[in-house]
């Protein structure tokens, strides 16, 4: 469950006060047990508290005996007692790191390193925004949003113009994405990968190899330009998905210049392409409200890890750009290890590359050093970095 993820942090700070031992004492299954029941508590108004403590009782009962079945039964209704507010947690102004690490529901070491870049309150704001249902949105890829929005109105279907030159609309919550991708050709996307594309800015006929395409939005971003894309990745149940996507999109007759291959972008399997598109792995920092469980999983020592991947990754690419042609790189982390550290040392290591930020997007995105730089907080849009580098 998502809630459960997004909220664990400030779930297992209220279990911990009332385990004596600690959460390190208790048994896995029963521990998820007891954090599906305080989420119910606490987040679900439609489930009475009864029926929460009820089923989270059962549940350590199957996984711990009955034993584990009375201890959840006191700990969760204690926890009912008491409440759970933020009143409950550190205070934010003299425990910042605290605060932000149990109410904020984000590990500490993540917490620590925000506050080392950012001040409090930003940080704040950045938790809260990860700790949010992020909407659905759509980029429209034919239609201007603000048409597309005036069809799915006719079919009964709000939706809200993003701007920014995403040609993104928000649809509310209880559209039926289906239909309303029957209406507008359209794929899922967020607004900041949107972005990404915009800024990419390959020219009308500009040909582009897109090397870490899966699962395909930005591919059919470029395409929609009118770009011919080769559109590879490693993996190729992940490659389908890209080719259904083109399939469905090129139902209705329109040109949708895109051919997949499997390749490994370490070993690219082109040359004499005008852009080369790197979506590398990363560790998705600029994600976490879209997928809360990557908090938990990431360590310090994932973001050295990735790092060594992309910076391998564009030593390889580099190598097949023509001169004057794009190598654009990209992450949906907030990192800079992950970002412009690896920008530079690749720059360091290649001197016939020059940031060539151009002139797409939104410029109110770009930093001072000519990086696309989209930040959560700021318009409640997933995190993402761009690099725009030409061969000189």
């Amino acid at each position: 469950m998502f809630g459960i993820q997004r909220l664990r942090g400030r779930l297992d700070y209220l279990l911990d006060r009332r385990v004596k031992r600690g959460l390190d004492s208790v048994k896995s299954g029963v521990l998820d047990a007891l954090r599906v029941g305080l989420y119910e508590i606490l987040y679900m108004d439609g489930v009475p508290e009864y029926a929460a403590v009820s089923q989270a009782v059962d549940l350590a009962e199957s996984e711990g005996g009955r034993g584990a079945a009375g201890f959840a039964n006191a700990v969760l209704r204690g926890i009912a007692r008491e409440g759970g507010g933020p009143d409950r947690f550190p205070d934010p102004e003299s425990h910042p790191v605290e605060f932000l690490s149990t109410w904020g529901s984000h590990p500490r070491w993540l917490v620590e390193r925000w506050l080392a870049r950012w001040s409090a309150a930003d940080v704040r704001k950045l938790v809260e925004a990860n700790n949010r249902v992020p909407p659905l949105s759509l980029r429209c890829l034919w239609d201007t949003p603000e048409r597309a929005s005036e069809m799915l109105e006719e079919r009964g279907i709000t939706a809200t113009v993003v701007g920014f030159g995403t040609g993104c609309v928000v649809l509310d919550g209880y559209a039926s994405l289906e239909e309303a991708m029957t209406v507008v050709p359209s794929i899922v996307q967020d607004p900041a990968a949107a972005m990404v594309v915009a800024y990419a800015n390959p020219g009308p006929e500009a040909r582009i190899a897109d090397l870490c395409a899966a699962p395909g939005g930005k591919t059919m971003g470029f395409a929609a330009r009118g770009n011919a894309v080769l559109a590879a990745d490693r993996s190729m149940e992940r490659l389908r998905l890209v080719r259904e996507t083109v399939n469905r999109l090129g139902i209705d007759g329109r040109s949708v210049r895109v051919s997949t291959v499997q390749a490994d972008a370490l070993a690219p399997p082109v040359s004499g392409a005008d852009m080369l598109f790197l979506d590398v792995p990363c560790t998705g920092t600029g994600t976490l409200r879209r997928n809360p469980d990557i908090r938990w999983r990431i360590t310090p020592d994932r973001l050295h890890e990735m790092a060594s991947v992309q910076g391998a990754i564009l030593d390889a690419c580099a190598e097949v750009v023509p001169t004057g042609g794009l190598l654009v790189y990209a992450t949906c982390s907030l990192e800079p290890e992950e970002n412009e550290e690896v920008v530079e040392a690749f720059m360091a290591r290649r001197p016939d590359y020059r940031m060539d930020p151009g002139s797409g997007g939104d410029t109110q995105f770009q930093n001072d050093g000519g990086h696309l730089y989209v930040m959560p907080q700021a318009f409640e849009f997933d995190g993402a970095f761009a690099a725009r580098l030409r061969r000189v």
